[in-house]
Parts: C-alpha cells; sequence; structure tokens
C-alpha cells in the first residue's frame, strides 16, 4: 500500500503524458510536423480514449470495492476522474479516500482549485471555505495556509467590504494561522507578511476619523513587534520593513539605523529573537540537506525536536512535530513521541483529541498508539460513546499479532471498570469479553486465553457479584482449552502419520 509521503511519485507515475505537439526540439528548432489526422480519425481516437478512460475509472471502483484501504488505487482514480472531467463522481472519490486516509496539503489545494473553478454563489463560497478547513487540520502547510487566507480574503463578501464582522473574521483566521504555522522557522514569516499586508491595505483605505486611523496604525505597528520577537530566517529582513515602515508614518529620524527609534523592549526581543534563529540554523541547514533521504530526516528531526524540548516552549515543540509529521506522516516513531509529550506537557483535550485522530488515522497498525488514545481519552473525562467509538474503530484495524488485540480489548475492559463507580452497567464489560473471547479464541494461543478468562471470571466475582456466572466462565475456558490441545494432539499425530 503506498503512503501518503508517496503520493508524488505515484502522480508522476499515473500522470498523463505531456504534449507532444510541441516536444523533442531543441534551441527552438521546430519539430517535424505529425501527419495529418481527417476528423473521422482523430474523432475515432478520442472516442477509443474516453473508453479506455472509462475501463480504468471502473476497473479501479472494483478494485476499492473490495480493497477500501488501497492507497494507491485511491489516489490513481482521483486522478482519471479528474482527467474524465466527472466532478460528481470525482467528488465522491474525494470524500471516499479521506474515509480512510489523510489527503496530502497538495491533494486539498487540488480539490479546492477545481471546486473553485466550478463555484457560484454563497453555497459554493461555504462549501469551499469548509474544504480548506478540513485541510488545515490534517497537516500543517503553510501553502495551504496561504491558499485559505487569500480565497476568504477574496471571496468572502463581509470581508471584502470591509465590514466589522468581515474584518473580525479575516483577523480571528489570521490569528489561526499564526497560531498554527507563525513559529515555523524557515515559512512563518509568509504567515506574518500576510497578515501585515492585510491591516496595511485596511489602514490604506481607512477614511475614518485620526482615532481610528491611529487604531489601525498602532495595529501594524503591534504585528510588527510581534514578529520580530519570532526566531524566523528572514528576521533582519523584517525589522528593515519595519524601520521602512515607521519611517513612511513619520516615526523615525534615520531609517538606514539598524537600531535608532526602535522600541528598547522590541529591540531586546529582536535579539533575543536572532540569538533563537541562530541556534536553530543547524537544524534547518541539515533538514534541507537531507530532504531527500527520509531516514535521515527523521533523525534530524528528532535532534531538533530533543533541542527544542530542553527550552521548554510547549507552543514551538509542538510547531515542530507538526512540522515532522508533516513531512513524515507514517513514522510511528514521531507520532508516539508526540502524544506522548502532549500527554505529559500540554494536556489540553481539544489538542489531544485532534493528535491522536490523526495519528491514528495515518498510522492505524500501530496498535500501541490506539491504546495510549483510549487511556488518553479517559483522563481527559471523554464520553463513553466517545471510548467506544475509538474502541471500536481500533478492534477493526489490521494489526500485526493477535496479542496487539487482546491488549485493544484488555485496555478497554480497564477503562470500564475504572469508571463503573460513575454509572456504568457491568453488562458492559461482561459482552466486551463475550466479544474478545469469540474474536480471538480460534487464533491466540492457549496463556494467552486462559489469561483473558481467568480476569474475565474474576471481574465476575468482585464486581458483578456473580459466582455462577465467574464459574461458567472458566468452565468455558477449561472446554476451549481441552478442544485446542485435542486439535494440536491431533495434528501431531496426523503429521507422525504422514511422514
Amino acid at each position: 500500500m503506498a503512503t501518503p509521503m508517496e503520493e508524488d511519485r505515484l502522480e508522476s507515475a499515473a500522470a498523463p503524458p505531456a504534449d507532444v505537439a510541441g516536444g523533442g526540439a531543441e534551441d527552438g528548432e521546430k519539430p517535424d510536423a505529425p501527419p495529418m489526422e481527417s476528423d473521422s480519425d482523430s474523432s475515432d481516437s478520442d472516442d477509443e480514449g474516453d473508453a479506455g478512460d472509462e475501463l480504468r475509472i471502473q476497473a479501479l471502483e472494483r478494485a476499492l470495492l473490495e480493497q477500501p484501504l488501497d492507497y494507491e488505487s485511491h489516489v490513481q482514480l482521483i486522478q482519471c476522474l479528474r482527467k474524465s472531467g466527472n466532478i460528481e463522481k470525482l467528488r465522491a472519490a474525494r470524500e471516499e479516500m479521506n474515509k480512510y486516509f489523510p489527503l496530502t496539503p497538495k491533494m486539498w489545494q487540488d480539490w479546492a482549485k477545481d471546486e473553485i473553478s466550478l463555484s457560484s454563489g454563497r453555497g459554493s463560497f461555504d462549501d469551499i471555505e469548509k474544504l480548506y478547513e478540513r485541510g488545515v487540520q490534517e497537516y500543517l502547510n503553510i501553502k495551504l495556509w496561504r491558499d485559505y487566507l487569500d480565497y476568504v480574503e477574496e471571496h468572502d463578501q463581509s470581508v471584502s467590504q470591509c465590514s466589522q464582522s468581515g474584518l473580525s473574521k479575516m483577523r480571528d483566521l489570521y490569528e489561526r494561522a499564526i497560531t498554527a504555522g507563525g513559529l515555523h522557522v524557515t515559512e512563518g514569516s509568509k504567515l506574518w507578511e500576510a497578515y501585515r499586508e492585510y491591516e496595511m491595505a485596511i489602514l490604506t483605505i481607512n477614511d475614518g476619523n485620526d482615532e481610528e486611523k491611529a487604531k489601525q496604525v498602532q495595529r501594524v505597528r503591534a504585528l510588527f513587534h510581534r514578529q520580530l520577537s519570532v526566531p524566523l530566517a528572514d528576521i533582519e529582513s523584517t525589522l528593515a520593513a519595519y524601520k521602512s515602515w515607521e519611517a513612511e508614518e513619520g516615526n523615525t529620524r534615520d531609517p538606514d539605523s539598524q537600531v535608532d527609534d526602535v522600541p528598547p523592549n522590541v529591540l531586546s526581543a529582536y535579539k533575543k529573537a536572532s540569538e533563537m534563529y541562530n541556534a536553530r540554523k543547524q537544524y534547518e541547514d541539515e533538514l534541507s540537506v537531507v530532504a531527500e533521504s527520509e531516514a535521515n530526516k527523521l533523525q534530524v528531526f528528532l535532534k531538533y525536536i530533543k533541542f527544542e524540548k530542553s527550552f521548554g516552549d510547549p507552543a514551538r515543540v509542538q510547531v515542530l512535530y507538526e512540522r515532522a509529521v508533516s513531512e513524515l506522516p507514517v513514522s510511528s516513531d514521531l507520532w508516539m513521541g508526540y502524544t506522548s509529550y502532549l500527554d505529559r506537557t500540554l494536556k489540553v483535550p481539544a489538542i489531544l483529541k485532534s493528535v491522536y485522530h490523526r495519528a491514528t488515522r495515518n498510522c492505524t497498525w500501530v496498535s500501541d498508539l490506539w491504546v495510549h488514545y483510549l487511556l488518553s481519552l479517559e483522563r481527559i473525562r471523554a464520553s463513553e460513546d466517545e471510548l467506544r467509538h475509538v474502541f471500536e474503530l481500533a478492534i477493526q484495524c489490521s494489526f500485526p499479532s493477535m496479542n496487539e488485540y487482546l491488549n485493544i480489548y484488555l485496555t478497554r475492559v480497564d477503562s470500564l471498570r475504572r469508571r463503573m463507580p460513575t454509572g456504568l452497567d457491568f453488562e458492559l464489560i461482561r459482552q466486551t469479553f463475550v466479544d474478545a473471547a469469540e474474536f480471538l479464541s480460534p487464533q491466540l494461543g492457549i496463556e494467552e486465553l486462559l489469561l483473558l478468562h481467568a480476569y474475565w471470571a474474576k471481574l465476575e466475582c468482585n464486581i458483578g457479584k456473580d459466582i455462577a456466572a465467574a464459574r461458567g466462565v472458566w468452565e468455558n475456558a477449561l472446554k476451549k482449552r481441552f478442544i485446542i490441545m485435542f486439535v494440536q494432539v491431533h495434528t501431531i499425530f496426523s503429521l507422525l502419520a504422514l511422514s
């Protein structure tokens, strides 16, 4: 199964060949003209091509009915449908893929671009806005955020008309973008600059009174001050832009000076941010060098994250983890480290739920992530409905061994047991054991089955207060053990007889 990181390779492999009408020429030479085709020949060729594309689409649709978790087939189906122009089927295919997998930022950009080309009216705007919202929640990607910001700024009437509600909406969206990616050392400045440009545009068209203009000037100034306190790759050019802007506002004596008329607190923050950037530059340089090697990139990210953790700033650590999982989305080491860090340090329910949800969508086969997900939900007092939903998703995954399914079931039982004082019915525990025994018995080892039934009998006795039920559990366990042993012995004798 292809991974999200392989999408670009898959797209290249599946993409239709470039138009060769002008290909093959070097240094501006015109190639020989191809033989002329009659209209009927051209039409026949087009019909054959369309028929071939349709057959390919049908084959991919059949393949996905049988194997809905085949990432590569999802990608190829979307490419074929995009080429065919069947927008309804294309939408459905994208939604179907996103049921099982997170889409890459490039796939979200393509989706939004396609919808924008067909959009008309307020309803279309709302739908496209929701698409961007879904996209930025899956991975941190500065380009996707910029597309989102540009789209809302250009197409939301309340924003383009600079109404109070529009101004508030756009500022809130910019603040969200800054929170998500404003600390990105190499690309975060793109978000800050877009935010400043927006506020500067408001200042330019502001025809209100002097007090309103003064407030808008202060908004721009505050954005400069905030950005100058963040260690970003082009922090020096930001200072120069700030000096130039203050000069235009008539608030500086020497725009060529690096320090004149910069408030002491801003200058101090700038110097600290510059030092922080210089300390991180070596890691950024290493990441740019190992861009083609995922194994080396992982090691650099892990070193970088360890370095960032030593400063104790959770926001910076979180953004770095987001950068890492965006580039290496199927690295279980990164997701395990990220979720464990949030469990220990941040402990914000909404963030924990979001990151665990994305971790288990990217690495569905890692049972430890599911176990930690369930434990984290319990710690933040998630509802029983939410816990049950995540548990049911977990047992539908493909894990390498049956023992991992056993661990998921036991984690579920432990959670129910701990929450019995909150009013849960013991029948939930009993039914979980019944389901576990039915699911696991055919393939689980004897020792593990006995462990499961022993725990079941203990809880029937201690919590369910039902001695007869506990005895019944043990009797069933012994019967299963005898049957399994009989089958094993019979198999051994059969093999001996054949030899």
